[in-house]
């Protein structure tokens, strides 16, 4: 585990942890790559011209770019409204497809069984549908941990917007100085950072194929206050260790 030197010996007062799905809690090898082309290849449709958007661009900045493109360019509401109903769609459809293939991150089930059991609550920030969320849960056994749950399906700002995180730990009953969350990518520690939310990485696991920029460094960089190889080490990190070593 990798922290700050200003960390202190003693392990927080949370109340509340929040995770992220995708690569925190699930293995699912979604087709990233494919999703984005998708979302380029609508935008240019739209009016979007051509080259502006770029494959190596996250999906939510990709977004943001041809909304923006296309106020600029004075497309009326419907039509922005429109490409947004289409690429939603086409994502979600792909996002689907890894349902079959999703399965738990080692580790997952006996720490959320773990924190649950020593009264914490549990919330889920995802960037996923609400259908592929709640179906993955199910398909993994972990959806009788999360009765706290925002997607990019729900209503308002999705992450990495602070509005997000925010929104789901007031639905908690969680205040800001006793919260927690834990994810895998940048993403996740820019919104916990915009939050101003205490953020604990786990590296991603090596059989998803991430690229190497989710590294220790970059976490640190971005205002994570610990870094942890795996599960079982954020379990060590919260004080249950013993129940993940049992089970």
């Amino acid at each position: 585990m990798t922290a700050r030197t200003t960390e202190p010996a003693y392990l927080e007062s949370f109340l509340g942890i929040v995770f992220d799905l995708d690569g925190t809690l699930v293995l699912s090898r979604h087709d990233f790559r494919r999703m984005r082309a998708e979302v380029i290849r609508l935008a240019e449709r739209h009016g979007v011209a051509p080259g502006r958007l770029t494959l190596d661009l996250p999906i939510h900045r990709i977004v943001e770019g041809a909304r923006e493109d296309l106020r600029v360019a004075g497309a009326p509401d419907g039509q922005i409204w429109r490409f947004e109903a289409e690429y939603t769609r086409a994502i979600d459809a792909i996002e689907m497809e890894a349902l079959p293939r999703t399965v738990a991150r080692p580790g997952a089930p006996e720490l959320l069984a773990e924190l649950v059991r020593r009264g914490f609550r549990t919330g889920l920030l995802t960037r996923s549908s609400e259908s592929f969320a709640r179906a993955a849960l199910r398909a993994t056994g972990l959806d009788g941990y999360f009765a706290y749950l925002r997607s990019r399906s729900s209503p308002g700002p999705a992450k990495p917007s602070p509005e997000a995180l925010l929104s789901l730990l007031h639905e908690m009953g969680v205040p800001l100085d006793r919260a927690l969350y834990v994810g895998d990518h940048l993403i996740d520690a820019e919104c916990a950072a915009r939050s101003r939310v205490r953020f604990y990485a786990v590296l991603p696991d090596p059989g998803e194929g991430r690229d190497a920029g989710s590294s220790a460094e970059r976490f640190l960089a971005a205002g994570a206050s610990a870094v942890t190889r795996d599960l079982p080490e954020l379990a060590q990190r919260l004080g249950v260790l013993r129940a993940a070593r049992a089970a």
